[in-house]
């Protein structure tokens, strides 16, 4: 679990589109913090500030601290909106967490010995990425950064599923509690680029003098031609 996230946030009393949109256009960034036994509370965040944590990985996956007036809430990121063409955040979602209280979030796989797996650098075979997040369930304090599946010994025509991840202590995937066992990473043979086709010219018919020249013989004509030089 990595900590050092903190936001400054700010309380706020009006909601709606219509204020939603003055609070963006000022900067800032509408939000909501609910969970932990407590009520819904609407919060607002600097966009600037909040855009910059969120370069790195780990804030999606990380216990935050919310410092709202003099108090400090400990959070985790459940939902995030973003603007669909423009780098901007649209609105957040936070849930309050409490220590003795299992969360349940989504945590990003890193694949470990990609370039020297056998079914790459012997076998020349190509990666093939089939799931690159997962579900996980554990207590606040075991909440990890991300998950981490080793994929060295994996060759040509392999696959390794969710159930290959070894798992730190005190996670679970929701996947398999539910008895499912998705195909995680893969190692397909090279895609084969289509040969061009070759064609043959056809065999073109040689034109007489006549067609070359653009004086081919009207219907009749050749008959009465052969006809005057047997007289």
């Amino acid at each position: 679990m990595s900590d050092g996230f903190e936001l400054d946030v700010e309380s706020r009393e009006q909601r709606g589109t219509k204020n939603n949109r003055r609070l963006r256009r000022a900067g800032k960034v509408p939000a909501v913090l609910y969970g932990g036994g407590s009520e819904p509370s609407l919060i607002v965040l600097n966009h600037a500030t909040l855009l910059h944590q969120m370069e790195r990985e780990a804030f999606y996956t990380s216990i935050l601290t919310l410092k709202v007036g003099g108090e400090a809430h400990a959070v985790i990121v459940k939902d995030v909106q973003r603007h669909p063409a423009k780098r901007q955040v649209l609105h957040l979602d936070f849930q309050r967490i409490l220590e003795d209280e299992e969360i349940t979030l989504n945590v990003p796989i890193h694949f470990l010995g990609e370039d020297v797996a056998k079914g790459v650098k012997v076998q020349g075979g190509e990666i093939a990425h089939l799931i690159s997040d997962v579900e996980i369930t554990c207590l606040p304090r075991n909440l990890p950064e991300y998950l981490e599946l080793d994929v060295s010994e994996l060759e040509l025509n392999q696959l390794l599923h969710l159930s290959d991840i070894t798992l730190p202590e005190g996670v679970e995937l929701t996947a398999l509690s539910h008895d499912q066992d998705p195909a995680v990473i893969a190692i397909n043979p090279p895609r084969q680029e289509e040969e061009e086709e070759v064609l043959e010219p056809e065999e073109a018919e040689v034109p007489t003098v006549a067609e070359a020249e653009g004086e081919a013989p009207a219907e009749g004509e050749e008959e009465a031609s052969k006809e005057g030089s047997s007289d």
